[in-house]
């Protein structure tokens, strides 16, 4: 039988996820094949990538001659396949971390205001924005990806869209919009951390019990993309930067998790390059 492979990147949010499974369930370091698609550089949408995985999204991964094409089903198989029996398995919380309302990508692409467009406009955002649109722009014309034209047109609109926003060439309208959608995502991220997260955590230990469970990885690769977007860093009092963002102190049970997870080798070793 041929090794999976999963693939991932150093600066997706979600790969995290697996990435802190495999660890924390006993993988040796040679079970699975990694391999690097390169967000940033959108290689991602190769027709060779989206014929894995239409999504064109990571983590993906191949095993046993099927393609699990998003983070839930990810780590399910790994859980399923690993060589630690007994975590706790995902509830509804994990959905709920999935939902588009607190998306812990869109909060590196959106701007409240004026001063955090130009910074966009000028920054990171724009160079991934525009990156993308140059791989999706070379890719689709390719004769490989003409079945796959449907994508490839939803995915340039969707991601042109952003890029007419940073370069200025949308209507006075459309921006304001885009002010008042990006502000409404950050206050459904804070009300989660400030009221729906410490309902949900335990006193002490994981979603899982003593040790992670389903849950956990994915509420941690979450809370680290949160929490790097506004300046935290890899030690056990690193969350309290998102005190930047909440306006009041991070509550204990949330503060607690962090400084569980910060403990762990998993943890150590998935950000060993810093947050992300």
């Amino acid at each position: 039988m041929s090794k999976s492979v999963l693939y991932t990147f150093g600066l997706s949010v979600w790969s995290a996820a697996p990435e802190l499974a495999i660890v924390e369930l006993g993988y040796p370091e040679d079970a699975i094949e990694t391999k690097i698609v390169n967000l940033v550089e959108g290689e991602n949408f190769t027709p060779e990538f989206i014929s894995i995985n239409p999504n064109a999204t990571l983590p993906t991964l191949v095993a046993d001659g099927k393609a699990y094409q998003n983070t839930k089903e990810v780590v399910h198989y790994l859980i399923a396949h690993a060589p630690k029996k007994g975590v706790a398995p995902a509830t509804a919380f994990t959905d709920r971390l999935h939902e588009d309302n607190i998306d812990p990508n869109a909060p590196l692409l959106l701007a409240r205001n004026e001063e955090e467009l130009k910074a966009s406009a000028s920054g990171f955002p724009f160079t991934f924005v525009n990156n993308r649109q140059n791989s999706l722009e070379k890719h689709s014309v390719r004769p490989e990806a003409a079945p796959l034209k449907t994508i490839y047109d939803a995915k340039k609109a969707g991601n042109g869209s952003f890029l007419a926003i940073y370069k200025g060439e949308v209507p006075e309208e459309t921006k304001q919009s885009f002010f008042k959608q990006s502000v409404q995502h950050w206050n459904n991220i804070v009300n989660f951390i400030l009221n729906d997260l410490p309902a949900a955590l335990p006193e002490s230990g994981f979603l899982g019990g003593a040790s992670p469970g389903e849950d956990d990885f994915h509420l941690e690769a979450w809370l680290v993309r949160i929490a790097h977007l506004t300046g935290a860093t890899a030690d056990k009092d690193g969350i309290k930067a998102l005190e930047k963002e909440t306006k009041q102190p991070i509550p204990p049970k949330v503060a607690a998790y962090w400084a569980a997870w910060a403990e762990r080798p998993s943890f150590k070793k998935v950000y060993a390059n810093g947050l992300h």
